[in-house]
């Protein structure tokens, strides 16, 4: 184990794979399948850095994980996910319930 092993923790590998997974299924074209599926949203979301930025920082804003770093509600952050990019697809979806503040913020 290096020195720095020691002092820095990492994410746990549940949280890794979550992650992963939603990587995957957001550039693959298959985020809630039952939300988006008429929609081919990787044009709109992938094109743009800052698109691609508030997806990730509502991901992590909303996954929530427990003391042993096992993640609790993945499905949740990508059903919050996958309902911000139908509204980039379709102006008319409204979400329900609307996004709160601490769901959008960009940390920096």
């Amino acid at each position: 184990m290096a020195a720095h092993d020691a002092l820095v923790e990492h994410l746990s590998v549940d949280v890794r794979a979550s992650l992963r997974l939603f990587a995957f299924y957001l550039a693959n074209g298959t985020l809630d399948l039952d939300l988006l599926d008429r929609f081919d949203y990787r044009s709109t979301v992938l094109h743009s850095g800052s698109s691609l930025e508030q997806v990730f920082a509502i991901y992590s804003n909303v996954l929530q994980v427990d003391a042993d770093g096992m993640v609790l509600n993945d499905g949740e952050a990508q059903y919050r996910v996958a309902q911000w990019v139908r509204v980039c697809c379709d102006p008319s979806y409204r979400v329900e319930p609307p996004f709160e503040d601490w769901e959008m913020e960009l940390h920096l």
